[in-house]
């Protein structure tokens, strides 16, 4: 059987299958030629977009770079701005019921602001025509300022120019000359004789001088006191003929209240001294212009930060011909601070008045023709308010001018008013023990005179501590000392070197504000002398430096200002804390009406320092009441007695010595009268502090009369 070879033929795909084939390349074609149709559509989109935003671009740029070319350009490169600060009102100063002591009084004013780039040429021509129309006095002018008004002129710069040789024309070297060089050496070659001006000519270069140093577009005042309605006037009738001049209004400090006060108010400087050399940089730096008006002194610089006002700003913008643009305030400014005081301008003139009255009786009767002054303070022993400083001194033609500044400036011998310090060294150093008691007795130390107390000349007698500050002994506060030399008197002994226990006194008095600053919100307070130099340069102790530790205890050595007195007393009626007397009250806004506005910021009371405790306290507070109110016949207090307060009090009388121009070797004797007090004793509310240098004697016991006549009067306006 033959055997038949097949093939295995290959499988042949369905047509079903070959037709969905088929199918499916002819949809993903379809689709392929859709997507590729739609590719170019968002292009052309995207294109067209772009195209719109192209040709509005090169719209604008025409816009900017053909039909606004010149504007933009001009603009870009010739414009420039410049800020210019103007004056701002300084605050006001007010006493404590709101009667204003210090204001800002408008003057009308002719006033110049320089344009950028004005020449020399053209200040000349402005200083000439304004002489002309104003009366203005001639001011010192320095031969330099001579010599610039002369060169203001361009034939005589030229003329002056023309005189340098070659030479003179290059530095050392060989370079030519920068522009303040050259000009420098053509001042050099202006004559005396051409420096020597007319007197119109000094009132043209006073001119000149002025808006010469004036910076641009900072207005500068040319008349600024006793303008005419006629001045004022004309300059505002030829306003075209002078470029930058114009009218405006200035200001001066006014006191309506008179002269009370006036010196310790303090001074504002005028615009041509403008800032003080002394501070100019530190005032540059906080942003003031070297013309700017500022407190110099006392209250007007104590508080020149918030006197001050925040200078308006304008906004100029200059063109390429140095022409204003356009003018924009950009801040208005705004008034200073105002201060209302402590004090009661009212009751400071009636304390004035009783001293005045007082003092005028010492004159009459001579006991008062060494005398450089009298001195009140009055406080508020609670929290340091000042409520009287006034000071009297003569005038040199045989009247009385205002002093105020001796109650801080000025410092005197206390005498005994300052005893009470002295027990609280005593008691806080374990120099004596409670109310101890201890023999009064003349003293006499080898190589000293006799100290004594001026009750006892010759006697013996036991006091203690209340009764001492009663009786006002000398000898008791002297044995204090010793104590704290650690001695116990025999008469002739010799004092051993203690010179500590001149500190140890010391620390005690500066807790009661005695040879030490009290923080006053016043510049210039005076510290007072308090003599350290105990040895001599071999290193030995001098002659009666030891005795003179004596003297200190009992208020004969050191010396004080009335203000530190003040603060002393003060510090014993409120129990040991000493504070820092003030004449700032708090500080005001300004209202709309530009008056006094509500309080921005109260003065708090600062306490500096406390001493004592209540047991030491009743000790020294019975004794400064016994002073006034004790039944002993020997209380030296007692003219205050029969007033309006109960009152506590301490006398003081010191010894001193005025010089003797006939025979300087032997100078002439007088006394300190002082008192320091308080009222009323059981709740003080106020203190008295009056100190009389250098009379004759106090058999008139005018420190009690003042004392008593000031604190009725106190009573009077408080109540």
């Amino acid at each position: 059987m033959s055997r038949k070879t097949t093939k295995k033929r290959k499988k042949q795909p369905s047509q079903s299958l070959f037709f969905w084939k088929k199918k499916k390349n002819f949809f993903d074609k379809e689709q392929t030629n859709q997507s590729y149709s739609q590719i170019p559509f968002r292009l052309n989109f995207l294109f067209f977009i772009v195209f719109i935003l192209f040709v509005s671009l090169i719209i604008r740029l025409s816009y900017l770079q053909i039909t606004n070319h010149n504007f933009f350009v001009t603009k870009i490169e010739t414009s420039q701005k410049n800020v210019v600060q103007g004056n701002a009102p300084r605050g006001m100063i007010y006493d404590e019921k709101g009667k204003v002591l210090v204001n800002n009084k408008g003057n009308q004013a002719i006033i110049y602001t320089k344009k950028v780039g004005t020449t020399n040429e053209e200040m000349l021509s402005i200083s000439k025509k304004l002489t002309s129309i104003l009366t203005i006095e001639p001011e010192e002018l320095t031969e330099r300022d001579r010599k610039d008004f002369w060169l203001a002129d361009p034939s005589h710069y030229k003329e002056a120019k023309a005189r340098l040789s070659p030479k003179q024309l290059k530095n050392k070297k060989g370079e030519e000359l920068s522009g303040g060089e050259l000009y420098q050496q053509v001042v050099n070659q202006v004559s005396a004789e051409e420096a020597n001006l007319t007197e119109d000519q000094l009132k043209e270069a006073t001119i000149y001088k002025k808006i010469n140093g004036a910076y641009s577009l900072t207005p500068v005042f040319i008349k600024n006191k006793e303008v005419t309605p006629e001045e004022i006037a004309i300059v505002g009738e030829n306003k075209k003929a002078l470029p930058g001049v114009s009218t405006g209004m200035d200001w001066e400090r006014d006191y309506p209240a008179g002269d009370s006060l006036r010196s310790i108010l303090g001074t504002v400087s005028s615009e041509k001294m403008g800032l003080p050399e002394s501070h100019v940089k530190e005032f540059l730096a906080q942003g003031y212009a070297r013309n700017d008006r500022v407190g110099l002194s006392y209250l007007e610089q104590a508080y020149e930060p918030v006197l001050r006002g925040t200078k308006s700003q304008t906004e100029y913008t200059i063109n390429r011909q140095s022409e204003i643009d356009e003018q924009k305030e950009v801040y208005a400014g705004e008034k200073g601070k105002n201060l209302v005081l402590t004090l009661d301008i009212d009751f400071q003139k009636k304390v004035e008045d009783i001293l005045r009255k007082n003092y005028q009786v010492l004159l009459n009767n001579g006991k008062a023709r060494y005398a450089e002054g009298a001195y009140v303070v009055v406080t508020n022993p609670k929290n340091g308010e000042v409520y009287a400083l006034v000071g009297l001194k003569k005038d040199g033609a045989g009247g009385l001018e205002d002093d105020t500044l001796g109650t801080i400036t000025k410092t005197f011998v206390p005498g005994s008013a300052i005893k009470g310090a002295t027990v609280m060294a005593g008691l806080e150093n374990g120099a004596i023990s409670g109310n101890q008691v201890m023999v009064d007795e003349p003293i006499q130390i080898a190589g000293s005179n006799v100290k004594r107390s001026l009750f006892n000349p010759s006697s013996a007698v036991p006091l203690s501590a209340t009764q001492a500050l009663m009786i006002s002994s000398n000898v008791y506060m002297m044995k204090i000392a010793m104590s704290l030399m650690d001695v116990t008197y025999q008469y002739g002994m010799s004092l051993p070197d203690r010179t500590d226990v001149f500190d140890t006194l010391r620390k005690t008095y500066q807790n009661f504000g005695l040879g030490t600053y009290t923080g006053i919100d016043l510049p210039g307070e005076e510290l007072g002398l308090s003599p350290s130099n105990h040895y001599d340069k071999k290193g030995n102790l001098k002659d009666g430096r030891m005795a003179n530790l004596l003297d200190l205890s009992y208020g004969n050595y050191d010396t004080y200002t009335p203000i530190q007195m003040a603060q002393y007393i003060s510090t014993i009626a409120n129990g040991g804390k000493r504070i820092a007397p003030h004449v700032v009250r708090s500080i005001h806004g300004t209202s709309d009406d530009g008056g006094l506005g509500p309080v921005e910021t109260y003065i708090e009371p600062k306490v500096l320092s406390e001493i004592g405790t209540k047991g030491e306290w009743d000790i020294i507070h019975q004794g400064l009441y016994d002073v006034v109110n004790s039944p002993d016949y020997r209380r030296t207090g007692a003219m205050l007695q029969g007033g309006k307060y109960v009152t506590a009090a301490k006398t003081g009388t010191a010894e001193t010595f005025v010089p003797n121009e006939s025979d300087p070797k032997n100078p002439i004797p007088t006394i300190n009268s002082t008192m320091v007090a308080y009222a009323p004793y059981d709740n003080p509310e106020v203190t008295v502090t009056v100190v009389l240098p250098h009379l004759m004697d106090d058999q008139d016991k005018l420190n009690s009369i003042i004392t008593k006549e000031v604190l009725d009067a106190y009573h009077d306006f408080r109540h």
